[in-house]
């Protein structure tokens, strides 16, 4: 079964720093139909205006996935990782028992393009944690890409959820599949481009909810097509 959530039905929040859409209920949107997908709760895509972001502020018992498409974010948190977040690298942050950070776009002239992701944990109280990676476009294209992994396998980070995470970039017609078992579950995020997944056409922004599928079979319809794959294994 496969149900397209479209990009123009997200929630949509604009302050004069932040053009945020929401995948899922969050903050001031509440949608009861739309309250996460399984174990993954929350897809925000946001747009930071330059000398911006989120102050400090905490977190706890959730995994945390950043993936930056544009542009570049400064992070700082309480266990004393301070980095920059370019396109093409990944961060993962277990905030466990409690974290702190902060979120800042420090450019002074271009705005940063990102998808923020939360997913439940499998245990809760862990310590907090934190990693981050580059993953080259070479690596993504025409593939996927392993980002994210219950064992940090394949060089991915290491999360703490029964989930992979996979990014691909596919050229226009270039077509690819993956598998899932029997009580899987899969979601797909189309950051850029068209895509055919199964022969239901979704664009950019659209999300896809996925169970009971034993193959994905994803075609691109332009050039440079990038997407997330969520693979949930039950």
């Amino acid at each position: 079964m496969i149900t397209i959530r479209p990009s123009a039905e997200r929630g949509h929040v604009k302050f004069d720093w932040l053009n945020t859409k929401h995948t899922f209920s969050f903050g001031s949107y509440y949608d009861p139909k739309y309250m996460g997908f399984g174990d993954l709760l929350v897809i925000n895509e946001d747009k930071i205006a330059p000398g911006k972001g989120f102050g400090t502020h905490g977190h706890q018992d959730m995994e945390i996935v950043t993936y930056v498409i544009e542009g570049e974010l400064e992070h700082k948190d309480s266990i004393g990782n301070g980095e920059t977040i370019s396109r093409g690298e990944v961060q993962r942050m277990s905030a466990g028992t409690g974290i702190r950070h902060s979120e800042f776009n420090h450019s002074s002239q271009k705005e940063v393009h990102l998808l923020q992701i939360w997913i439940v944990p499998a245990q809760k109280n862990l310590e907090p944690s934190y990693e981050q990676k580059i993953f080259s476009e070479e690596e993504k294209k025409g593939k996927l890409c392993l980002l994210v992994s219950p064992e940090g396998k394949n060089n991915s980070l290491k999360i703490h959820q029964n989930v992979n995470v996979w990014s691909a970039i596919l050229g226009e017609n270039e077509k690819i599949a993956h598998s899932l078992a029997n009580n899987d579950y899969a979601w797909i995020q189309l950051v850029k481009g068209e895509l055919e997944l199964n022969n239901q056409t979704i664009n950019a922004g659209d999300g896809v909810a996925i169970k009971e599928e034993d193959l994905l079979t994803i075609k691109s319809n332009q050039e440079d097509s990038e997407f997330l794959l969520f693979h949930f294994v039950n």
